[in-house]
């Protein structure tokens, strides 16, 4: 484990956020009933017993997050890698955005968009306003708020879930191209939104060429200007949809996908695997990391139901029982593991050679 300062410092954090994300979404959902009566079913609290469970699953994710800076996947200081500058200037802008985000869940205007937000030659299934936020994913604010938004879903625990796809994707690397240098390894990520899973590969792969491809471009201007403040190669980004990534067969050692799937419908689902598995390099690993499902995580079957209610996801039921197992092997993968760390899930698959 990391020295006993550093350890005491990540649980303090880690508690810290927490709690805020706690306090700011009981004030904005009682402020939000009573301004906007109907917007939130009544009787959606969590149950002492389900509290309980959320709290061990979160310490347990905890413990995995310092133990992999003790196996050195990744360096201490990615404990504590928080955009403050941005929360400090963009909080604001998350309460004045609430009456907005209100009024079009009240009246389910699912693809509510301004005149000025471009939308041509997107797929229809990406033109919403996914959590009912202004300009879907597809304005500058959205870029700006993204991150912050999620810390506070999750309750701090965002990036610690996101760092569990270091792990198989260094270890896949060292051991099925291992007597490759380092700067020869190239990593994809698929959907890397404000780059915040490039970030975290960057820390533990300091060498590596990084790719990153989105469909918004607001969110891949927002992951350049983040990832322009590292060291080292700046990842190269590319508009691009994952059902058709413009990569050539076999061009990199290791992809990874986070927070993506279960917003897609399930043909595009399949799309995007088969994409992953036709730009590996035999040997190279698939790494997805996405929500918890029904098959399981019985005992959070309640939060799976109240996200949706709660928020614009469309595809979000049928994902929380789709076979992702079936649909790797079905693209040619090998299924290496299947593992639940608190309201994630991760799915690691190999390319044969």
């Amino acid at each position: 484990m990391p020295d006993q300062l550093t350890t005491l410092a990540y649980r303090t954090f880690q508690q810290g956020k927490g709690l805020a994300g706690l306090t700011h979404k009981n004030l904005s959902t009682q402020l939000m009933r009573l301004l906007s009566p109907g917007t939130v079913p009544e009787g959606r609290g969590i149950a002492p017993e389900l509290m309980a469970k959320l709290q061990e699953a979160m310490a347990h994710l905890q413990e995995e997050d310092l133990a992999d800076v003790d196996a050195g996947i990744y360096p201490a200081s990615q404990l504590f890698d928080t955009p403050w500058q941005d929360i400090a200037r963009f909080y604001p802008l998350v309460w004045f955005d609430m009456p907005r985000t209100w009024d079009r869940a009240r009246n389910r205007r699912y693809q509510d968009f301004d005149a000025a937000v471009e939308t041509d030659g997107l797929p229809s299934y990406y033109v919403q306003n996914f959590h009912h936020q202004t300009g879907g994913y597809l304005t500058d604010e959205s870029a700006n708020l993204y991150d912050l938004q999620v810390e506070i879903l999750f309750n701090g625990t965002a990036d610690p879930m996101r760092r569990r796809v270091l792990k198989p994707v260094v270890q896949s690397l060292r051991q099925a191209f291992g007597d490759r240098p380092e700067r020869d390894w190239k990593v994809l990520d698929v959907a890397c939104g404000t780059g915040r899973t490039l970030r975290n590969l960057r820390a533990s792969l300091p060498k590596a060429k990084l790719y990153g491809t989105d469909l918004s471009a607001a969110y891949l201007r927002k992951a350049n200007e983040l990832l322009a403040e590292l060291p080292g190669e700046l990842p190269q980004l590319i508009q691009a949809n994952g059902e058709r990534l413009p990569y050539q067969d076999g061009m990199f050692q290791a992809v990874t996908s986070v927070f993506l799937f279960h917003e897609l419908p399930p043909e595009a689902r399949q799309n995007v695997i088969n994409e992953c598995f036709r730009v590996l390099e035999p040997g190279g690993t698939l790494v997805i990391c996405d929500s918890i499902q029904r098959l399981d995580s019985p005992d959070f079957e309640q939060l799976m139901e109240n996200f949706p209610a709660m928020f614009h996801e469309p595809y979000y039921r049928h994902y929380t029982q789709d076979d992702f197992g079936a649909r790797l092997q079905t693209s040619g993968f090998e299924l290496q593991s299947v593992t639940n760390w608190f309201m994630s899930k991760y799915w690691v698959a190999r390319k044969p050679h």
